[in-house]
């Protein structure tokens, strides 16, 4: 679904070898969508003083240090959720009903918030389109 290209930026051939990469990776008769939206990261930020990325779109992280690593996770996710159709929504579902078995079926359950005073709870899920429009009819509440 998603291309991550992660690149050491201190190595002295480091446009070399993504070049290499982009050719093998256009030698390999990908899908054009799936290179259009290859995520382009450029690690060992920490060795380079005040890095910043001249590439157009280009995320900079230190893995070794943790910096920008929630930002290439966000990147990540929300270029999965495009290429894959599905959406994150949090969903209020009675307790005492087949809804909360239903998502745990038919979607990815990331949260549950069980709210006890009115017996239902806060369901966040990664949820496809059609999978939706189902739940609704089947739950119209």
């Amino acid at each position: 679904d998603l291309l991550v290209h992660v690149r050491d930026i201190t190595h002295p051939e480091t446009v070399l070898q993504k070049a290499s990469v982009l050719s093998v990776l256009k030698n390999l008769n990908l899908p054009s969508h799936l290179l259009e939206s290859m995520v382009e990261v450029h690690n060992k930020v920490d060795l380079k003083e005040s890095y910043e990325p001249t590439e157009e779109n280009a995320l900079a992280i230190s893995a070794l240090h943790g910096h920008g690593l929630e930002e290439l996770k966000e990147e990540i996710e929300k270029k999965i959720l495009k290429a894959t159709g599905k959406k994150i929504l949090t969903i209020t579902v009675n307790l005492q009903g087949p809804q909360l078995s239903w998502l745990y079926k038919e979607s990815a359950v990331q949260e549950v918030e069980v709210m006890p005073d009115d017996g239902t709870a806060r369901v966040k899920v990664i949820i496809s389109n059609s999978a939706f429009g189902r739940y609704k009819n089947l739950f119209p509440n």
